[in-house]
């Protein structure tokens, strides 16, 4: 079978769909991955292609800012997206695939299928599109207002699409069509765990919970100088793409935190949403820039991080406790599901950050700690990519 895959965003939101690449490949499908430029993902011996867009530079230009965001809606936002709606179109019908598997960033991805012939299937790292009355969508409120409310809120997620509307009728110019209505996905794909997330008992059938997607922790060798520092124990921190407000204040508020505790701290700066100063660092300290999450939380003894669903996972799968400091979109749902359910202690909004909050969040650490390792082992047989698999092999 050949499957499109296409995605956009930063490196969460790349890194599964490289992940379910390889994992389609080793099953014996042809797979083509369509993705931005620059996401710090490990895409070698993949059948790789760009879409002309670059996320990272986005982010290092405005930060994660929604504000900056509609500042430079036209001049930034609208181009990139222009990319990612149009070159899924192009990649799409070069390689004529017999399955369309996208992100929903991707707008012009039902057209595509449509105009293929093809089955479509959404795949998402958080529920945001398919309604529900047992939460409130992703990204919106955190506060369970309940029932018809949290439905609502789903409506507010469904209206980005019309913000490209000149792009999707670009696309579908491409496509030799003027059509407007699309189908509806043969499937969704829920890239989560059911022991993070029940199943929402008025979600459609067509609607999966498959398990995260990721690669297999023994794939990436890691830097002898990281492998020697994680031998004793240490805490990560960590934001990934998140970049706002001061970095450098963070960076002092964690090690200041984590060195009255006694504690080794190994941190990744990410895309800007830590800083280390020369002055802060020192052999209890150990900074660069991104880390393999599987290795490295593995052997770690808490993990502070943004509260994405791809980290998040991670560090369940690991066992250990998070911290998490939420800082846009569905990252404070995750700070309050993990709280919620007993797994970690009250989130942290980045810009309550300070050596007293990080501090509080870390003498808590210990209360979490058994029922971590229980949802650890009960993680453990989760194979996503594998109960991805036999989805798409059933819809086409």
């Amino acid at each position: 079978m050949k499957i499109m895959l296409i995605t956009a965003g930063s490196r969460g939101d790349v890194e599964p769909f490289a992940a379910f690449a390889r994992g389609a490949h080793a099953a014996g499908h042809e797979v083509r991955l369509a993705v931005p430029d620059n996401s710090g993902v490990d895409l070698s011996a993949l059948d790789a292609v760009s879409l002309g867009a670059d996320f990272s530079a986005m982010i290092a230009d405005q930060g994660v800012s929604p504000l900056a965001a509609m500042r430079s809606f036209r001049t930034t936002v609208k181009p990139a997206m222009r990319a990612v709606i149009v070159n899924s179109v192009r990649e799409s019908l070069e390689f004529a695939p017999d399955v369309l598997m996208y992100h929903p960033k991707i707008v012009s991805a039902p057209l595509i299928a449509d105009h293929l012939g093809i089955p479509h299937i959404m795949v998402e790292a958080v529920p945001v599109t398919a309604p529900t009355r047992a939460f409130p969508a992703p990204g919106t409120i955190t506060a369970n207002l309940g029932g018809a409310v949290n439905k609502l809120t789903y409506k507010a997620v469904g209206a980005a699409g019309g913000m490209f509307r000149q792009e999707l009728a670009e696309a579908a110019a491409l496509l030799g069509s003027s059509a407007t209505k699309t189908s509806d996905p043969s499937a969704t794909m829920v890239t989560v765990s059911p022991h993070l997330l029940a199943r929402p008992a008025d979600w459609p059938e067509r609607v999966h919970l498959t398990g995260p997607w990721m690669v297999p922790a023994s794939r990436t060798v890691l830097d002898a100088a990281l492998d020697e520092f994680i031998a004793e124990p240490f805490v990560y921190a960590g934001f990934g793409s998140m970049a706002a407000g001061n970095a450098a204040d963070r960076g002092r508020s964690i090690i200041e935190a984590t060195r009255a505790r006694s504690i080794r701290t190994l941190i990744a700066t990410g895309w800007g949403g830590i800083d280390v100063s020369e002055d802060l660092r020192g052999d209890d300290v150990f900074v660069t820039d991104s880390v393999p999450h599987a290795q490295v939380m593995a052997r770690a003894s808490a993990a502070i991080h943004h509260g994405g669903a791809g980290t998040v996972h991670t560090a369940a799968r690991a066992g250990i406790t998070s911290i998490v400091v939420p800082f846009i979109a569905d990252q404070p749902f995750w700070g309050k599901q993990l709280h919620d359910a007993g797994l970690a202690p009250a989130p942290v909004a980045y810009r309550r950050v300070s050596a007293a909050t990080i501090g509080a969040a870390l003498d808590a650490v210990p209360v979490y700690e058994s029922a971590n390792r229980a949802l650890a082992e009960r993680m453990a047989d989760e194979d996503g990519i594998a109960a991805a698999l036999e989805i798409v092999e059933a819809t086409c």
